[in-house]
């Protein structure tokens, strides 16, 4: 019995009312009307910040040991050649004996990732992770500009303690060219709207869901959630009705609180269905983009047991408003933005100590002495004990999935970065460590002694001169 095993989702912290856009670009005349507010990732987020926080979600109290293969699916990477899903793997601290993948070029990758993750479980009994993540950019005044969101999901897949079984599948795959982007384009080219929205979704995901209905001799009645991506909202319900759905079957698709998520849309969607299923319910998961996946899973009763995630319902209710589109503009590097002689120049990643140093440095991990304890970050030979003092005695130690105490911080004008003040101070970890780190999702005015805080895995720097993207950890307040 082959089917999901865990799930877990992220939405960034910070969301934009798609009226504040319009405020700022309605002149141009487009990309106005669309209801709602849309998520937006910070400065120091990317894809791959969002898949490790996704997965770290999904993850849980699940051993990491276990993990076989790492899947990794977005339109959005920040390389062209370099591995994403090692990235994240890496971050996780998963042992390097996994296989991993990149999925992409189209916004159906996520469920092919799905796909390909079940088929391998299937056929030799593996532990697999998915994570789909994207974080498109429109150009400003565009319509995309108000409806891409930023946000990942991620699924652990396999044979023992499943939550869902997969019931079935069916694909459909066309060359239908409605979005593309080539090696030099930063932002997606569009073909004209009401093509994408007479011909793309409302043939295909008819077209896909009736396939697999007819496959496996089923009633669409059959389901008690219906999941697709639709981009028009009247469309999107209309597609339900051709279906002959109940409207109380189609699950929503995060369009107004959210945005389009691209390759994590559809996933996302499903972790949303999975948080509040009952045992014994069907799911029925569609795709869009060059064609659709379709695939239904029915809900065993270890679904009660994964109740405590973040998923998608609390992420969507932890948020903040961004209410200024200049400041929006400047994180997604619409406008450039002055940062002072301090930031003109970024030394070069020694990627040589990165590769020596990769457990530390990306997966966060430290030491504790097998003596006395005692746990302290960065790894020591020496034990921080004064009472110990051990030598050479020390197991690594993950801190990343630590939380901890802020116990002094500061905000720093001069430091450059595109949200000043530059915020850092010292975490105490619960159980012992301690260790400088930036803070980020939160105003200095909100900050205090003693506050809890938690590890997020962010980008640290971007030099564009080198084509190196810097990842480390950052302290966070934590969304609960």
């Amino acid at each position: 019995m082959v089917g999901i095993t865990s799930y877990g989702a992220y939405i960034p912290l910070l969301r934009i009312s798609r009226k504040t856009i319009s405020a700022a670009t309605g002149w141009l005349g487009s990309g106005t009307g669309l209801p709602g507010e849309k998520s937006v990732a910070g400065y120091d987020e990317d894809s791959i910040t969002m898949a490790v926080a996704a997965a770290v979600d999904c993850l849980g109290g699940k051993d990491r040991e276990s993990m076989d293969e790492l899947y990794f699916a977005t339109t959005t990477s920040p390389y062209r050649e370099r591995q994403s899903a090692v990235i994240i793997g890496t971050a996780l601290d998963l042992r390097p004996e996994i296989r991993t993948a990149d999925f992409s070029n189209s916004i159906k990758s996520g469920t092919t990732a799905l796909l390909a993750a079940l088929d391998s479980a299937r056929a030799e009994t593996r532990n697999i992770m998915v994570c789909a993540s994207d974080c498109r950019q429109g150009k400003a005044g565009g319509t995309q500009e108000q409806s891409c969101g930023d946000g990942a999901a991620a699924f652990t897949v396999g044979s023992e303690e499943v939550i869902a079984t997969l019931g079935g599948c069916y694909s459909l795959s066309y060359d239908f060219v409605d979005y593309w982007r080539t090696e030099g384009d930063r932002f997606d080219r569009v073909w004209e709207d009401r093509w994408i929205r007479d011909i793309g979704y409302s043939k295909f995901i008819p077209e896909a869901i009736t396939g697999l209905l007819k496959k496996y001799n089923l009633d669409i009645k059959d389901f008690a959630r219906v999941i697709y991506p639709c981009l028009y909202p009247r469309e999107h319900a209309a597609i339900g009705k051709k279906l002959g759905a109940e409207p109380v079957q189609i699950q929503d698709q995060l369009f107004s609180s959210v945005g389009d998520t691209g390759t994590a849309y559809p996933l996302m969607m499903l972790v949303a269905a999975l948080e509040e299923a009952k045992p014994g319910e069907r799911i029925l998961l569609t795709s869009y983009g060059n064609g659709c996946d379709v695939m239904f899973f029915e809900v065993t009763p270890a679904i009660e047991k994964l109740r405590e995630r973040r998923g998608t319902r609390k992420h969507i209710i932890s948020k903040k408003e961004l209410s200024s589109y200049q400041k929006y503009a400047a994180f997604r590097e619409l406008m450039m933005v002055d940062t002072g002689r301090r930031g003109e120049e970024i030394g070069a990643t020694q990627l040589s100590t990165l590769w020596r140093e990769r457990r530390m440095v990306m997966g966060l991990c430290g030491s504790r002495c097998k003596s006395c304890g005692t746990p302290q970050y960065p790894r020591q030979v020496i034990c921080a004990n004064p009472d110990c003092g051990a030598v050479g005695l020390m197991d690594p130690y993950r801190f990343s999935d630590r939380k901890g105490r802020l116990i002094t911080f500061t905000g720093d004008a001069l430091a450059p970065t595109p949200n000043p003040p530059a915020i850092y101070g010292v975490v105490a970890f619960d159980g012992g460590g301690r260790y400088t780190f930036d803070l980020t999702d939160c105003d200095l005015e909100s900050l205090h002694v003693d506050m809890p805080v938690e590890m997020s895995f962010r980008r640290k720097y971007k030099d564009t001169t080198r084509g190196i993207h810097g990842y480390f950890w950052k302290a966070s307040p934590g969304r609960d």
